[in-house]
């Protein structure tokens, strides 16, 4: 983008325009330099206005020595003529280090140049950094062996370690497998197989809880250990909160058990909410809330940089907050390295016609919601649906779609009426139209 482009549009996380030096250049440099990069143009007003900018080579030289000297880096200064004024172009690049001005961190904010403060400065700071990586003088001693001797037995069945590995030692697979590293253990080994990892990482645990409304609780339970571990009580407990029923099928007579939810549904958010929640975080611990129609799973930390909550029903990379952590338990044959966990919850959960699932980033992390049904009566109400419109969504769970003249017969009213209703129901997204027009016309709900 040249300068005539950039003179167009207006000042943005690449872009400052000054009018002169002032202490707040080095400020934006330290922003630019810790996020994308940029160019500061002096003698340039915020309005774009051409004001020139009178320049020496000794004060170019200066500058030059003050950046270094401040900042510790070196930018590319060049003047330039615009409109036959001379203005100075300080082109920044991305910095493969923090770089402070004066003790202090700056970032770009859409147009703005902001301190970093609190928990955007220790993200800043850990970023790139893997948490299950990072080495202590942790002891064999507190690893369980027989944790270890089980998913070396799981990885083995899954075909993704050899047989012969089931006779090494734990020293040399954990080498092997980088959970030592320069003779360290690693917190992966730890969390992954340590008999207490609350003791180093106290909030490291699920907790798991049964609730009649938002705010009563009627079953809690707090699983620590190690992941394994809390996978499969955690995996337990939910179980043991939601309802199953049976049906018995063919001539065997053989019971089929019916859950609330599919298992695999429920074990892949499990397990997508301890894998990839940020360890970093030793103040908040992995949350699922169980309601009499909903389930809620919470992993503190967002989704990884580059990947958005649309993206996620779609084919996309795996991007691993912990690669040391989602290797185990690949090898272990409980999840796929290629970001297909999500679209495995969203299959499970449409072959027994339960709703999509639902993706948020909030609270400083991630959501996933998971609903017996979407449109409760309770929920219709909510959404400001009439009763016509009400028993018209009952009728479509129940068939699967409903005509203009099955809608005026259910709700004995005339079709100028049904336009109207179908209207509403279309526009707050509830119903979607097959077709166009004629007897071959007909709404369903929409997303299903």
């Amino acid at each position: 983008m040249n300068l005539d482009e950039i003179l167009k549009g207006t000042e943005n996380t690449t872009v400052e325009f000054k009018e002169k030096i002032n202490e707040s250049i080095f400020k934006t440099i330290s922003a630019f330099a810790n996020k994308e990069g940029g160019i500061i143009y002096i003698g340039i007003s915020d309005k774009k206005e051409i004001k020139g900018f009178e320049y020496t080579n000794s004060l170019l030289g200066d500058l030059t020595n003050k950046i270094v000297n401040l900042l510790g880096i070196h930018p590319q200064i060049d003047c330039i003529k615009v409109d036959k004024k001379d203005v100075l172009q300080i082109k920044i690049k991305k910095s493969t280090l923090p770089i402070s001005y004066k003790g202090k961190y700056y970032t770009r904010v859409g147009n703005t140049t902001r301190e970093m403060q609190g928990e955007g400065l220790r993200t800043f700071f850990i970023k790139g950094t893997n948490w299950d990586g990072l080495t202590e003088e942790y002891s064999l001693d507190e690893i369980n062996t027989e944790t270890v001797r089980k998913f070396i037995r799981m990885a083995v069945k899954s075909g993704r370690l050899r047989s012969e590995d089931e006779n090494e030692d734990i020293k040399t697979i954990f080498k092997k497998l980088k959970l030592i590293i320069n003779g360290k253990l690693t917190n992966a080994a730890i969390i992954l197989f340590g008999n207490d990892p609350q003791k180093y990482f106290i909030n490291a645990l699920v907790r798991v809880g049964r609730f009649k409304d938002e705010t009563t609780i009627i079953g809690d339970r707090r699983i620590e250990g190690n992941l394994f571990k809390q996978i499969e009580e955690a995996e337990e407990a939910i179980k043991n909160f939601i309802n199953v029923r049976y049906e018995i099928t063919g001539e065997q007579l053989t019971r089929k058990n019916i859950w609330d939810y599919p298992l695999e549904a429920i074990r892949e958010g499990l397990l997508n909410a301890v894998i990839h929640r940020d360890y970093f975080r030793y103040n908040v611990q992995t949350q699922i809330k169980i309601f009499n129609d909903w389930i809620w799973f919470f992993n503190i930390g967002g989704l990884p940089e580059g990947i958005t909550l649309e993206q996620l029903k779609t084919t996309h990379p795996s991007v691993a907050r912990n690669p040391l952590i989602v290797h185990i338990f690949y090898l272990a044959g409980l999840i796929e390295e290629y970001g297909s966990g999500i679209g495995r919850i969203i299959n499970s959960l449409n072959k027994v016609n339960l709703p999509e699932p639902e993706f948020k980033e909030e609270f400083s992390g991630f959501s996933l919601y998971m609903r017996k049904d979407y449109y409760t009566e309770e929920r219709l109400k909510e959404m400001g649906l009439n009763e016509r419109q009400t028993k018209a969504v009952i009728y479509i769970k129940e068939k699967g779609k409903i005509t203009n003249k099955e809608y005026q017969e259910l709700n004995n009213i005339k079709k100028r009426q049904t336009s109207e209703d179908f209207a509403v129901l279309e526009d707050k997204g509830i119903l979607e139209k097959i077709g166009t027009t004629g007897k071959g016309t007909y709404y369903i709900l929409k997303g299903h």
